[in-house]
């Protein structure tokens, strides 16, 4: 008798038995088949970023180039200029000015902004009423689903010389102005009105963290006697560090992608030394000028800055807190 049959129980008639094939691809067509409905819902995404994400990357090599709509891309008709673009964006007067309001209005938007969700969240944790706590985040979600021209019209209106937020303010002494013509208003009606619009949205992932905490850990706080404040900083902060960490390298990576819808809509000429950022200077480049290769050199600048951010933010979050984004 064979040994193959020995191993089939001794009856040499029976088949061998079938080893399952446990290579990436085997298991990849297995798991394709048995989630297959799971896959279908991912296709529109992965077509929306390939066709609007990666696709356009092509695009870049016009930065080092001298292009223009109609002139080849590729090829014996391509102007390569090489890093002539990015070496007149690093010597112009510009470049000073665009990253040094770049860099302010992101960094205190991190300062002031993202701590803000994180406060929010906690406080409405600790709402007793269910029906009250709903009705808070209906109204603090509110302003995120507002257009952001009506948003922008808003703010001009209530920061213009007879506006609301003036008239308030007229009564403490402050000058009754359209705080949009001083440039030393920009930063704080910035930062503000950001917080105002985005941070009852922002604290929906940290409420969400905030749900898997468990509970048996407040009531053994509460047997030992620690109060609220307490179960707060040993526990609640403790177990969502995690979230918080996650969240502050990606906003880590937009340090210096400041939008430039909002600023086109609030700045004017007078205060462009304080609100002219990258992304506002790219549209007027581009757009308004047609400088396209000069925008696109800026903009690549701008991400490759924001991508070595988060590279680095990444491995000293890895590094210190075992918690990164890869």
């Amino acid at each position: 008798m064979s040994a193959s049959s020995l191993q089939n129980g001794g009856n040499p008639g029976s088949p061998s038995p079938r080893v399952r094939d446990t290579s990436f691809k085997a298991r990849a067509i297995r798991d394709l088949k048995r989630n297959y409905e799971i896959y279908l819902i991912l296709v529109p995404v992965i077509v929306f970023y390939l066709i609007f994400a990666y696709a356009p990357m092509g695009g870049l090599a016009i930065a080092f180039q001298d292009w223009r709509p109609g002139r080849a891309m590729f090829g014996e008709g391509a102007r390569w200029v090489g890093l002539k673009h990015f070496k007149d964006f690093f010597s112009s007067y510009y470049f000073v000015r665009v990253l040094r309001n770049t860099v302010t209005i992101s960094v205190s938007s991190l300062v002031f902004g993202f701590p803000a969700p994180i406060i929010l969240a906690l406080m409405l944790n600790e709402l007793k009423s269910k029906y009250y706590a709903r009705a808070v985040q209906t109204v603090v979600y509110l302003p995120h689903f507002i257009s952001m021209v009506v948003l922008c019209g808003m703010i001009n209106l209530f920061v213009r010389d007879n506006g609301v937020i003036t008239q308030v303010l007229g009564f403490f002494g402050f000058p009754k102005q359209n705080m949009l013509l001083n440039p030393d208003l920009f930063v704080p009606i910035y930062v503000i009105s950001g917080i105002w619009s985005g941070v009852g949205w922002g604290s929906i992932i940290y409420l969400a963290a905030l749900s898997g905490v468990d509970q048996q850990l407040y009531e053994a706080a509460e047997i030992d006697g620690a109060g609220k404040w307490m179960q707060t900083i040993h526990i609640t902060l403790p177990c969502i560090v995690p979230t918080i960490i996650i969240q502050f390298i990606m906003r880590t990576g937009q340090i210096l992608s400041v939008g430039q819808e909002k600023i086109i809509l609030l700045y004017n000429e007078t205060i462009y030394d304080k609100a002219d950022v990258i992304s506002s200077f790219v549209y007027r480049k581009g757009l308004l000028e047609s400088n396209w290769s000069y925008s696109t050199a800026v903009g690549l600048f701008n991400s490759v800055i924001n991508f070595a951010l988060v590279t680095v933010v990444n491995k000293i979050s890895s590094t210190v807190s075992e918690t990164s984004l890869w």
